[in-house]
C-alpha cells in the first residue's frame, strides 16, 4: 500500500459500508444506535459466534467480503478489577489478537477512516491529575489491570504506526469509565457502576439492612454515559485528525462513596452502606483532561444523576436478560 495524501476531516458518507466491531457490547451497541439515528444505512456487524476476531483468517475473509469504508474498533475483552487481576493472560492475549487482526485487515483492504477505542487505564497509576494525553508511558500502570492496559497501548501504537507508514487518517480515543444500557452487571465481571446498581437494586428488592461495597470508597472516578461516548465517536471521525490518542470524558469526577449514594438514591435504597477495606481500591484517582476534546468541538451532555437513573430503569426493564 502506498502512502495516502493529506486528509481533512469531513462528514462521513451515510451510505458507505461502516463496520462496528463489537456491535453487541456496551460501547458498540451505543455507537450502532447513534449511527442509525444519524442516517447511516449500511452498517455491518457480526456477533462473536459469527466472526471470531481472534481468528486471523476469519477476519481477513470478512474484510475481503464486506470491504468497509469506515471502521470503529469497539470489540474487546473487558472486565472489572476482579476479572482483570484473575485472568491477565486472557486480557492481554485476546485483546492483542483482536486488535492486530482487525487493524491489519483494515489496512489490507483500504479502510479510509478508522477509530480505535482504548481505555483510560492506559495511563500511569499515579499520573498527574487531570490526566493529559502526553502522560502516556510516563510511569507504572495500575497492577490490577496492567495486562489489559498494555494491550490497549499496543493498539494506540499500531494506529500511530499506520499513520506514519501509510499516512492513513486513523485515530484513537480513550474513554473514561463508561456505563449505560447493555452494560455487564455480573458480580465477577462488571465494572464499579453496574456492580453497584445490581447490588443496591437487589438490596432494595430484598429489604436488606446493609450493603457491603469493596474498598474504602475514597478513590475518585469519572463516568461517561455510553450514549455520550457514541456521539463523541462520530464527532471525532468527522472533525478530528491527530496522531496521538484523544481523551473522551466529562472532565469531572466523584468518590466511589458518593457514587454509591447516587445509585442508592436511584434505586430507592435507604439502608446502611458498609465498606470492606480488605478489598483493593485500585488507582486513587482517574480524571481525564478533556481540553483537546473540547478544542475538537465536543462536550458531554448527559449528567451523572440523570445517566444513572436511566441505567437503573434500563436494568430493571431488562434484568432477566442482562449479562449477569
Amino acid at each position: 500500500m502506498t502512502k495516502s495524501s493529506e486528509f481533512t476531516p469531513s462528514q462521513l458518507d451515510r451510505s458507505a459500508t461502516f463496520y462496528v466491531a463489537g456491535h453487541r457490547g456496551l460501547v458498540g451497541s451505543a455507537i450502532w444506535r447513534n449511527l442509525e439515528a444519524e442516517g447511516f444505512t449500511n452498517l455491518v456487524g457480526r456477533t462473536s459466534s459469527e466472526l471470531d476476531l481472534k481468528d486471523r483468517d476469519e477476519v481477513f475473509a470478512f474484510f475481503a467480503d464486506t470491504k468497509p469504508r469506515y471502521v470503529v474498533l469497539a470489540a474487546a475483552k473487558v472486565g472489572g478489577i476482579l476479572a482483570n487481576s484473575t485472568y491477565p493472560v486472557d486480557f492481554l492475549s485476546d485483546n492483542l489478537r483482536i486488535q492486530v487482526n482487525v487493524l491489519d485487515a483494515a489496512l489490507r483492504y483500504g479502510v479510509e477512516r478508522l477509530l480505535f477505542l482504548g481505555s483510560s487505564c492506559i495511563y500511569p497509576k499515579f499520573a498527574e491529575q487531570p490526566i493529559r494525553e502526553d502522560s502516556l508511558l510516563t510511569g507504572h500502570l495500575e497492577p490490577t489491570n496492567d495486562a489489559y492496559a498494555i494491550a490497549k497501548i499496543a493498539g494506540i501504537m499500531q494506529i500511530q504506526a499506520v499513520r506514519r507508514q501509510y499516512g492513513l487518517p486513523w485515530i484513537s480515543a480513550m474513554p473514561t469509565n463508561l456505563y449505560g444500557p447493555g452494560d455487564n452487571f455480573s458480580p465477577e465481571g462488571s465494572h464499579v457502576l453496574p456492580a453497584l446498581i445490581r447490588r443496591y437494586d437487589e438490596a432494595a428488592r430484598s429489604g436488606a439492612s446493609t450493603v457491603t461495597n469493596w474498598g474504602t470508597g475514597s478513590p475518585r472516578r469519572e463516568f461517561l454515559h455510553v450514549d455520550d461516548m457514541a456521539a463523541a465517536c462520530l464527532h471525532l471521525l468527522e472533525h478530528y485528525d491527530g496522531p496521538g490518542q484523544i481523551n473522551v470524558g466529562t472532565g469531572t469526577d466523584i468518590t466511589i462513596k458518593e457514587l454509591a449514594a447516587i445509585v442508592a438514591d436511584a434505586v430507592g435504597y435507604d439502608g446502611q452502606m458498609v465498606w470492606d477495606t480488605t478489598k483493593p481500591d485500585g488507582t486513587p484517582q482517574k480524571l481525564l483532561d478533556v481540553s483537546e476534546l473540547a478544542k475538537a468541538g465536543w462536550t458531554a451532555q448527559i449528567g451523572l444523576r440523570e445517566g444513572v437513573l436511566r441505567t437503573v430503569e434500563w436494568y430493571r426493564a431488562n434484568v432477566d436478560r442482562v449479562r449477569s
